[in-house]
């Protein structure tokens, strides 16, 4: 099972619409997915209409170790896409995991009791520095952190989402190094200058970093995402085509590209996303 956590230090940067839009595009090509709500304004808990919702949530997972899927997991009305709903309104794991001795390492030690049933684990944090977010990045084997194309998301990016994993590398000791760090570029406006700049100087920052990317992948700003919101749906089946009046690629072609980009293994269904999902 693969783990993968969208993360930022920083608000706003779309990391739920990220998550909820890659896990239902991998759900589309035939791949068991666990969506795991980490943020307690829980807003990808409420994205997609739920079949079946779980008594149990991501604060029973964290705080008592429950792991029994019956409890804690429940099902969307997309085939192969399940959920742990956020349900600590409150905030109190926080405050729980920085006074457990295996605060940080929690996750990770609960991971093995869903490896059998899920080919990834997508984890959906808050938009702060927090335990909770430590915890999440040391129980991925990859991190993807949305950036917005401002001059003021790029400064965040430099002085909280990479300080933090920087700060995280004594864990290396323990034999759990910092999962590597995907950046990706979203709601871009490529017709706009000081966009087109930039993107440019954050490719040019992290060009020599050793486990830190910008990813090749570019989401536009497009309203498609605003209404598979809407209709609680991935963007991938309701926008599937580029028009001659529209410059950026169809949300179908950016969400198959940004899946094989993170995850190449898995290309071959990913590309037959088209067929698999009933778009025509």
């Amino acid at each position: 099972m693969r783990v993968l956590s969208v993360v930022s230090t920083k608000g706003g940067v779309g990391k739920t619409t990220v998550a909820a839009n890659l896990g239902g595009l991998l759900a589309d090509a035939g791949l068991r997915v666990l969506l795991l709500d980490l943020d307690n304004q829980p807003t990808l808990s409420s994205y997609y209409t739920l079949s079946q919702k779980a008594v149990a949530g991501a604060y029973e997972l964290i705080a008592l170790n429950l792991t029994t899927p019956a409890q804690i997991i429940s099902r969307s009305m997309i085939a192969g896409l399940d959920l742990i709903i956020s349900n600590d309104d409150q905030g109190q794991l926080n405050t729980l995991l920085l006074h457990a001795p295996d605060g940080r390492l929690r996750l990770r030690n609960l991971l093995d009791s869903f490896h059998s049933s899920y080919d990834l684990l997508l984890i959906d944090t808050q938009g702060a520095r927090s335990v909770l977010l430590e915890m999440a990045i040391l129980a991925s084997d990859l991190t993807l952190s949305p950036i917005t194309p401002e001059m003021l998301a790029a400064r965040e990016l430099r002085r909280g989402t990479v300080k933090l994993f920087a700060e995280l590398e004594p864990f290396r000791h323990l034999g759990i190094p910092p999962p590597p760090l995907r950046l990706l570029l979203n709601q871009v406006n490529s017709i706009r200058l000081d966009t087109r700049m930039i993107v440019r100087s954050l490719r040019q920052t992290f060009l020599k970093a050793t486990n830190i990317s910008v990813l090749d992948t570019v989401i536009p700003d497009r309203v498609a995402y605003l209404n598979a919101a809407t209709l609680s749906l991935p963007v991938h089946r309701i926008d599937t085509r580029q028009t001659r009046e529209r410059r950026s690629p169809s949300a179908l072609y950016t969400m198959q590209a940004l899946a094989i980009e993170l995850f190449p293994e898995w290309r071959e269904a990913i590309s037959r996303v088209r067929s698999c999902s009933g778009v025509q």
